[in-house]
């Protein structure tokens, strides 16, 4: 099958650039940044190859560099942000630290509309990411496009078959970015031979061939990540999966109702564990957000551990996705912007070997993958929970009387969304229960009660989102209702962060 690899220099995006090469038809797979230029061309059926993005200045001398000279590739080259940079850089141009950053959207002109920047109108909105700009040209490229900040924002050099942006075509904030992207692949001549349910065979024989006939063990929480990842273990390895639930204190409304409704007398082996008790005094006096991912990552560790001998199981299945693994930062070169307590909060001293099927998607690939295996319509368009749960939507040290208000918190925003009949139009929406409390007036009297912090967002991958623009009538439906069911909360506020800068989760 033909392909295009996309080399991984620590950027957020990564992924995510060779996600949208697969949404366009072509197979695409991550390679590190050092591969060397035999392992490149060693892909079978490669067209072309992608340096994505990065933290580092490509004058820095310990920045990542390919593991070979890009110039004596045999196939087409794009670079995105850093690699566009980092082209320029190898070829002879000149990359220096601009007067200001350029992060967000920004308008591009683009004076000659030809190679990558095909069919692309004169002025269109980008999303930058960066400081560093490509001040001068190296001889043979030309300069396609520009922005007020940056004067080389995309360029190409058609006889050698090299190509950059500065922007990031991947994000869904940058208009025409899948027809740039698809224009590079068209210029590789890549054919369009790949499909969701290539991913599915992919994966269940990669299970196969990786768990053998050991026995296995999935944390099973409810969400489409796990499920998804149930599924296609399940058919790998059959009666030697057991998925278990465990009852954290942390988790949704009628959760642990929900899940026992849907999985119990099932094919599949399911186990419901009450560990609300471990969770809760593993917690306890932890207020370090990071500290408690580690904490509740290590807890369920040790709860799977136990299942596991019960089980005769060697591996832990996990629903791991890759903005998981991203922001924990565990791909080389990419920064960590907070532990998932299933990437980076995982116990070094652990008995059990990791498996993440899912560990290349996004969660609307996910979803798509979940729709094909033929998982309930409840499951696929819940919104999204986070591993640890409400221990991470309660700010300070966590206890089962906050976790009652921020679960009943909650429950109530996702409620009136659904009666708006916005619900499905939301990434998620969930409350936040703040570390302090403010003066109120309630049945004519003083009172001194914690504020909730609403949180409702747009996304269509988890890598950005926008805070979701909720009628006037719907905020005020929540917050009344917030305020007079639970008694200890007296003030809601709503969240109008975008992602960057903010995070989805607070913590």
């Amino acid at each position: 099958m033909e392909r295009i690899v996309v080399l991984d220099f620590g950027g957020q995006y990564s992924h995510l650039i060779s996600r949208r090469v697969r949404e366009s038809g072509v197979f695409s797979q991550v390679m590190p940044s050092d591969s060397s230029l035999e392992d490149i061309e060693s892909t079978e059926g490669l067209r072309g190859v992608i340096l994505s993005g990065g933290a580092a200045s490509v004058y820095d001398p310990d920045s990542p560099r390919p593991g070979f000279d890009i110039f004596k590739l045999k196939v087409p080259v794009l670079g995105i942000c850093y690699g566009h940079q980092l082209i320029a850089h190898l070829a002879g141009g000149c990359v220096e630290a601009g007067k200001s950053g350029e992060y967000g959207t920004t308008v591009l002109t683009t004076e000659s509309a030809e190679a990558i920047m095909e069919d692309i109108p004169g002025n269109i909105s980008v999303w930058m990411n960066h400081r560093d700009i490509v001040s001068s040209m190296p001889q043979g490229f030309k300069t396609l496009s520009s922005t007020g900040h940056s004067p080389v924002a995309a360029y190409s050099n058609g006889e050698e078959g090299i190509y950059g942006v500065q922007f990031h075509p991947e994000v869904t904030h940058t208009e025409c970015g899948m027809r740039i992207i698809e224009n590079f692949i068209r210029l590789s001549g890549a054919k369009k031979q790949w499909g969701m349910q290539d991913f599915i065979k992919t994966a269940v024989d990669e299970a196969k061939s990786t768990i053998g006939d050991e026995k296995a063990i999935i944390g099973l929480s409810g969400g489409i990540d796990s499920c998804c990842a149930a599924v296609l273990t399940s058919r790998a390895i059959g009666e030697n999966l057991t998925a278990v639930y465990v009852d954290t204190g942390l988790m949704r409304h009628r959760e642990t109702e929900f899940m026992h409704e849907a999985f119990s007398g099932k094919k599949m082996r399911f186990v419901i564990v009450d560990a609300k008790k471990e969770f809760f005094e593993a917690l306890s006096g932890i207020t370090d957000p990071e500290a408690k991912r580690k904490a509740i990552g290590e807890t369920f560790i040790r709860v799977f551990e136990k299942e596991a001998g019960k089980a005769g199981a060697k591996y832990l299945i996990q629903g791991t996705i890759y903005s998981d693994r991203i922001e924990s930062g565990v791909t080389k070169h990419s920064d960590n912007i907070k532990s998932h307590h299933n990437v980076g909060g995982l116990p070094k001293d652990m008995d059990l070997k990791v498996y993440e099927p899912l560990r290349d998607l996004y969660k609307d690939e996910v979803r798509k993958i979940g729709e094909k295996l033929g998982l309930s319509s409840e499951i696929i368009k819940r919104h999204v929970f986070p591993g640890p749960g409400l221990g991470i939507r309660i700010l300070g040290e966590v206890t089962p009387e906050k976790a009652k208000i921020c679960r009943m918190a909650g429950h109530i925003v996702e409620d009136e969304l659904r009666k708006a009949g916005i619900y499905e139009d939301c990434w998620m929406g969930f409350a936040v229960l703040l570390p302090c409390k403010t003066v109120g007036i309630q049945g004519d009297s003083r009172s001194y009660k914690y504020p909730v912090a609403v949180r409702i967002v747009e996304s269509h991958d988890a890598m950005t989102s926008n805070f979701k623009r909720v009628p006037y009538d719907i905020l005020e439906s929540i917050s009344t209702r917030i305020t007079n069911e639970i008694s200890e909360v007296n003030r809601v506020v709503y969240d109008i962060t975008n992602k960057p800068p903010g995070t989805m989760e607070w913590e």
